[in-house]
């Protein structure tokens, strides 16, 4: 629905435009002999180039924060898991292992399930919450325990807190895009931005070919490497299990 406005506002304001040019050259027309004037297509597409410059560093500024915050919240979430793992040397003996293959068996989901779905920006379900409260569960003191025991469980809790922060943050990272409304801006800024080298002073020689041919290049190459970004969990360019594989080596 918010393209659909987009377009149709964008559309209103092209024909004002439109309709502006027909009235003033009604009106105005130009007097006998005189020369169009050439600066006005060509200040006309030096302003589209601009304006089009802005929304890709908008679109590559968007999408490059996105996967920087996927990959500081995995970082995190790994970290803590891990921390969580080692805490486990600290608490009673009848807890220690419980903790570990809970630990464990969260990172194996989180990289054999839940990597996956996120790279085809599917739901996670609810899996990867259970087994962070059968974590938190094993990790909570049931019984008489000396002091250092009682302070590594407090630990423990504090870093699960981390990863619960953590895991909420890459569920919200794996599912942003990039706006609908700035993708068309993308496509439309860079097909008029192309256009107006052929609408303007174009000559067929091979100094304006290799020119053409490298703006158009180059427009495609950067609206490809935000489309790859704006998958912050994609194949290509995503943020990959490392943490977590390198934490807990499956």
């Amino acid at each position: 629905m918010a393209l659909l406005e987009t377009l149709v506002v964008v559309f209103a304001v092209a024909v004002v435009a439109a309709l502006a040019v027909v009235v003033k050259t009604r009106l105005f027309p130009l007097r006998e002999g005189e020369e169009p004037r050439e600066d006005v297509a060509e200040y006309i597409s030096m302003m589209v180039s601009v304006f089009y410059a802005l929304v890709l560093g908008l679109c590559l500024v968007s999408v490059w924060d996105n996967r920087a915050t996927a990959d500081d919240r995995v970082q995190t979430e790994a970290s803590a898991l891990h921390q969580t793992y080692l805490l486990a040397d600290a608490l009673p003996a009848a807890q220690r292992q419980p903790v570990r293959d809970a630990a464990r068996a969260y990172a194996a989901h989180v990289v054999e399930v839940e990597w996956p779905r996120m790279a085809e920006r599917e739901p996670l379900g609810t899996e990867g919450w259970a087994l962070l409260d059968r974590l938190r569960t094993a990790g909570e003191l049931t019984g008489r325990a000396t002091l250092s025991q009682q302070i590594a469980a407090q630990e423990v809790l504090a870093q699960l807190g981390y990863v619960d922060d953590a895991r909420r943050g890459r569920e919200t990272a794996a599912g942003e895009s990039l706006s609908v409304v700035l993708w068309t801006g993308l496509i439309i800024g860079g097909v008029l931005t192309v256009a107006f080298m052929f609408l303007f002073g174009l000559e067929r020689n091979t100094t304006h070919v290799i020119l053409v041919m490298g703006l158009s290049g180059f427009i495609a190459f950067t609206v490809l490497l935000i489309y790859q970004l704006d998958a912050p969990f994609g194949a290509t360019l995503g943020v990959a299990p490392d943490p977590f594989t390198r934490y807990f080596p499956l």
